[in-house]
Order: structure tokens, then C-alpha cells, then sequence
């Protein structure tokens, strides 16, 4: 993966040698130039230059929490956490873990107004900002995502008693709800 930062350019993992016309047995390019192999360890790039991006899918009794990877490309579930230790699951797994932003699912009803379940998630946002004010946080539609998750686990077979595991498709939500971030936030950028 070829990455640009500035005026470096890095290539993540992996070892690219030149197409065969430009370079010769002795690694040198036809102006005489040495070929140089720029390769830096992905954690070391990541660790250096970004953090990770967490979600959660706010609910009332339980929270489902999903994360990034550092390089930001693939979101995986975390865990899901009683909504009363939401807190302070978060400050220790920030300790920990380089977060970039926080990103949380605002439940919608079919006509875009909040749903019952927005003011708390509004509440907890803002108490979250006053113990952390460097992290920034977003909303994002978290509409259907049981649904999708339900759907995930179907199409992934599992059992029935394991679909019917709450915890589980609250972790999948958040999943769902970063991926459609992360996915939404590369199209950006493409444009």
C-alpha cells in the first residue's frame, strides 16, 4: 500500500521492487540512481501519524463499542459494555489506545426526527465532552443497523440462540455503524 505523507512516501508492508525495464541486477535505475526501498513496519506508521477510530451504538441498558484499525481502513467489534460503565470503560481504553475520534450512532425515526432514545445519547455526549474536550465526536445515522446486524448473523450462521444474544448485536451494530464512517469518509476523500 502506498501511502504519501507530506513529502515522504512510505510503502507499507510490503517490498515493491521497480517493473524490470527501470532497474538492472544491481539494484540501480538507468540514470544511475540508487534504488532505494522505502519500508516502514505498519504499526510504526500508524502509531506515528494516526489513531484509532472508535463507535459506539449507544442503548439504554447496553453499549456496543467497535473500533478501527490504526490505519483506519477496517472496523472490528470490540465488545459491549453496561451503559452504566460506558464511562468508565472509555477512560481506560483511551488510556491504552490512541483514539483519533469518537463516532456514535444518533437513532432517527423514518421521518429524520430524533427518537426517543437521542436525548441520551445528547446527554452522555455532552458529559463525555466535559471529561474529554480534545476528542471529537460524531453523529451518524444509526437507523436499520439492528437490522443489518440481525441480517450479518443470519447470513453468517449462527444458531438461534446465538442471534438472540443482544450483546452481540449491539457489537455488530457499532461495527456496521463505523464501517458505513469509514467506507462514507474514503469516498470523500476520492472525490
Amino acid at each position: 500500500m502506498l501511502l504519501s505523507r507530506g513529502m515522504k512516501i512510505y510503502l507499507i508492508g510490503l517490498r515493491l521492487p521497480l517493473p524490470w525495464p527501470l532497474i538492472d541486477n544491481k539494484r540501480t535505475t538507468k540514470f544511475n540512481q540508487p534504488f532505494i526501498y522505502f519500508t516502514v513496519i505498519y504499526r510504526t506508521f500508524a502509531n506515528e501519524y494516526m489513531g484509532r477510530i472508535l463507535s459506539i451504538d449507544y442503548g439504554r441498558k447496553r453499549s456496543g463499542i467497535a473500533v478501527s484499525d490504526l490505519m483506519q481502513i477496517i472496523a472490528n467489534g470490540l465488545t459491549t459494555v453496561p451503559t452504566h460503565q460506558l464511562s468508565a470503560f472509555l477512560s481506560g481504553y483511551l488510556q491504552q489506545e490512541p483514539v483519533e475520534r469518537i463516532i456514535i450512532g444518533l437513532p432517527k425515526q423514518m421521518n429524520y426526527e430524533d427518537s426517543e432514545n437521542a436525548e441520551r445519547v445528547k446527554s452522555f455526549v455532552q458529559s463525555f465532552k466535559k471529561q474529554f474536550p480534545d476528542i471529537p465526536i460524531e453523529f451518524v445515522d444509526e437507523r436499520f443497523t439492528s437490522v443489518l446486524a440481525q441480517r450479518t448473523m443470519l447470513d453468517g450462521g449462527l444458531k438461534k440462540k446465538d442471534r438472540q444474544n443482544k450483546s452481540l448485536v449491539d457489537e455488530i451494530s457499532a461495527t456496521i455503524i463505523l464501517q458505513s464512517y469509514l467506507e462514507n469518509k474514503r469516498f470523500i476523500e476520492l472525490k
